[in-house]
């Protein structure tokens, strides 16, 4: 047995003329109905006359075409006039006429083609009703009574159009809802794929071109090769995050990706300025505060934020000397990355904080073996902070550096 909450479904699930055929035999049984006799809709002065052996013909004709009312809209009012014009000629003037107007409301909203040609052949087949009605009575009608009544079905005809265009302009902003959601969708993903992969690879190529100095000492090369090493097997972890993310089961505890924790779990930004090091960069990480619980977005961010900036100065600044200041407070986390004038265009980097390739690197770095940049990662970021209402910049400083900058309010899920 169904239930009440699983009519709706159910009968949803039906075709549509079978949901539409009950709104036409209930228009038939009520027309039967003695109090509603002669009570029907009259078009000129022809008297009423009583239900005959035609009537039940007459009035079906009238009534059951309205089940294709939306499937076969033309068809259904073809029909639908027909009935109507034998039951006017008839004089039977039954409930059922009101099946006209629900017939030309329909039509207006559903019919696809031909909307123009189907509207004057209405029209034009309306002049000889209007004509034989006006003769087979006794005159009494005058021309303004059946214009009156021509308007009323225009009226209900420019009644389905405007639902039609209602409809239209409601798909039409539902598609535009659905594409600015996908092109959203799309730029997020880019932005996430650029931080994983450009960071990561950029480091990869980095120390894999200072393996090509370092073959004369065994040991220098192979923790060179154990530092690319350990940087695929981040860029694979981070991938394969992203890609848990991307699944539809994320966040319900079926999917692989149940979990839901996006923000970079604590000491990621250490991991990612040594990284950095044994890339060749020398950096100076200062970091002040603790992380807050309810931070939300702003950890995951700030992430990003040293990520890019970094990724920035092994591609452009090479051996330069490079400053990561992080500063988390109750209220906001502020960022901030600068990168010196010095560096590969100005001779190779001391090999201290280099993890022992920073010349190498240095020489990799004069060799042109890192690609142009897009402009996406800092433009991406722009977007990120100003999401969480916080400040972003990013600019040359006087002695040819460049310095990122950014405050992220706290505790926004955004």
């Amino acid at each position: 047995m169904i239930s009440p909450r699983q009519a709706p479904g159910w009968w949803h699930r039906l075709d549509v003329t079978v949901r539409d055929l009950p709104l036409g035999l209930l228009l038939l049984a009520g027309s039967f109905l003695p109090a509603l006799h002669g009570k029907g809709t009259q078009v000129g002065d022809l008297p009423t006359r009583p239900f005959d052996a035609l009537t039940i013909a007459v009035l079906g004709l009238e009534c059951l075409p309205l089940a294709g009312r939306r499937r076969w809209p033309a068809v259904s009012l073809a029909l639908v006039s027909l009935g109507f014009a034998v039951d006017q000629l008839r004089g039977y003037h039954s409930a059922a006429g009101t099946a006209l107007p629900l017939a030309l409301i329909s039509t207006g909203a559903h019919l696809e083609r031909h909307r123009r040609v189907t509207a004057l052949v209405f029209s034009a087949a309306y002049v000889p009703l209007a004509v034989a009605l006006h003769r087979l009575g006794s005159g009494g009608e005058t021309a303004s009574g059946f214009v009156t009544f021509y308007l009323a079905l225009v009226l209900a005809w420019g009644v389905g159009a405007w639902l039609r265009s209602t409809r239209a302009a409601e798909a039409e902003r539902r598609r535009r809802v659905a594409e600015d959601t996908r092109t959203t969708e799309r730029t997020r993903i880019a932005r996430e794929l650029h931080d994983v992969v450009t960071h990561h690879v950029t480091a990869m190529v980095v120390q894999a071109e200072a393996a090509r100095y370092l073959t004369a000492a065994p040991d220098r090369l192979d923790q060179t090769l154990t530092a690319v090493t350990d940087t695929g097997r981040r860029a694979i972890s981070d991938l394969r995050h992203l890609l848990d993310l991307l699944n539809p089961d994320h966040g319900t505890g079926t999917g692989t990706g149940g979990t839901g924790v996006r923000t970079p779990p604590a000491g990621r930004l250490l991991t990612l300025v040594e990284q950095t090091r044994r890339a060749g960069q020398p950096v100076e990480f200062t970091e002040e505060g603790t992380p807050t619980e309810s931070a939300g977005s702003a950890d995951l961010v700030a992430y990003r934020v040293v990520q890019e900036a970094l990724t920035n100065a092994l591609k452009y600044a090479h051996g330069s000397r490079t400053s990561v200041r992080v500063r988390h407070d109750e209220k906001e986390i502020t960022v901030e990355v600068g990168t010196d004038g010095s560096g590969a265009s100005g001779g190779p980097a001391g090999s201290g904080e280099a993890g022992g390739s920073g010349g190498e690197a240095g020489r990799v770095g004069r060799a042109g073996g890192l690609p142009g940049g897009s402009g996406r990662g800092l433009v991406g970021l722009r977007e990120r902070v100003a999401l969480l209402g916080g400040d972003f910049s990013a600019g040359r400083q006087a002695d040819g550096g460049f310095v990122v900058r950014a405050r992220i309010p706290v505790g926004n899920p955004a």
